[in-house]
């Protein structure tokens, strides 16, 4: 039992120089810090870390400043594809979708997978026809595509290459995958990561995001981890159980388990994103490879903070 909670949530990693205009900078500061006061409210009321990284993701994916839900970037046939994940640490139970569409909130139908307790992944069709069975509402493409997507994925298709949503094609949008870690009053951890992947992807693409142990991890004993930046890279270092290992098996701090992740990331593969994580002492750490990683936190019930850089 614990007599506080913390909270971290972020909104993607990448060059984030154009959001140092004030306007821009204040829209996400604003978006991120109201999340993060919704999730206050669910944790000192008691409701579990699970719940409340599946609300705060939840929010994020509504909201179209970022890559995830219906502000999801588009693959290379001009579609929205997404993938999600949580994984709640009081048991190492996981829930996961991949290459998903037409799902307002993926992390809701990664928490059913969870709740169902059959699998942890489900991807494509599979996956869908699992959304039915729960009677989720299936939305229309014209909910996810917006001309701002078409036209990045113009630019993406122009320069020949698969870009991070907040990568510079042209200083113009930088937007991002989403995720929140927590720590409950119950002083259980869990975490949870959505996106809607590379702009400009092909051939059934799956990053991170789904697959536990790279974009997503949470183990009470250690900490919850939630990654941004290129899949593939995560997902070749094992990222974010390369993190909660280096607590569990050399002591290390939440902030100094990220800083050592990123480190490891950046010598192995030179890999570009960034993590946020919650230790079990309910500490809160960020460390990215990138310029920016866009995330906010609330430490042991202290003041919400938000940091673009």
């Amino acid at each position: 039992m614990s007599n506080s909670y913390s909270l971290m949530i972020h909104g993607g990693a990448g060059a984030l120089e154009d959001l140092k205009q004030e306007a821009s900078e204040a829209v996400f500061q604003q978006s991120i810090t109201a999340i993060l006061e919704q999730g206050r409210q669910r944790l000192e009321q008691g409701d579990s870390a699970l719940d409340v990284v599946e609300y705060c993701v939840t929010l994020l994916e509504n909201d179209r400043l970022y890559n995830a839900g219906r502000g999801s970037v588009l693959n290379a046939e001009g579609k929205v594809e997404m993938d999600a994940a949580l994984m709640n640490g009081r048991d190492l139970s996981a829930g996961a979708v991949a290459c998903i569409k037409q799902i307002k909130n993926p992390i809701a139908l990664a928490r059913r997978v969870l709740d169902r307790g059959e699998h942890v992944l489900l991807v494509g069709d599979g996956a869908l026809e699992f959304a039915q069975f729960c009677q989720m509402e299936t939305y229309p493409d014209d909910y996810f595509i917006t001309d701002a997507r078409i036209k990045q994925l113009a630019e993406a298709k122009s320069a020949g290459r698969m870009t991070l949503d907040h990568e510079r094609i042209k200083p113009s949008q930088k937007l991002g995958t989403v995720g929140a870690v927590a720590q409950d009053l119950q002083g259980n951890l869990a975490a949870a990561t959505s996106t809607g992947g590379l702009v400009n992807k092909r051939w059934g693409r799956v990053g991170d995001t789904p697959v536990v142990g790279a974009g997503v991890f949470a183990d009470n004993e250690t900490c919850a981890v939630s990654a941004t930046g290129y899949g593939e890279q995560f997902l070749r270092t094992v990222l974010a159980k390369t993190i909660s290992d280096f607590v569990h098996f050399k002591g290390m701090d939440a902030d100094a388990a990220a800083k050592a992740g990123i480190e490891y990331l950046v010598r192995k593969v030179q890999g570009d994103g960034g993590v946020i994580v919650i230790d079990g002492a309910g500490n809160c750490a960020a460390a990215q490879s990138t310029s920016g990683l866009i995330r906010g936190w609330i430490e042991r019930g202290g003041e919400a903070i938000c940091k673009l850089g």
